[in-house]
């Protein structure tokens, strides 16, 4: 099955693991962390304008609370307009 945005949405893949460790050695679980507000772009939508500003494979900044959250196939994914994405990282 394969996931294509339309219109200006873009779908990133978010990069977290699942436990991570702090120096003391205590397991901080997902529901305690931070959400990465940096993610790569696995498919873009069908907007002229948007398909000249992002590809897949990019790197992009989002906002804080920004998109929609979806498990697809076992990752997690997110859903962004274009006016949600604030830069794209080099």
């Amino acid at each position: 099955m394969k996931l294509r945005p339309v219109e200006d949405n873009v779908v990133v893949k978010l990069n977290t693991a699942d436990n991570e460790k702090t120096i003391g050695g205590i397991i901080i679980p997902d529901t305690a962390k931070e959400k990465p507000q940096i993610a790569e772009v696995i498919a873009v939508g069908n907007d002229e304008d948007l398909q000249k500003i992002v590809k897949v494979g990019d790197k992009v900044l989002f906002g804080k609370y920004a998109g929609t959250e979806i498990e697809f196939e076992g990752e997690k994914l997110l859903i962004l307009s274009k006016s949600d994405l604030l830069a794209i990282v080099e």
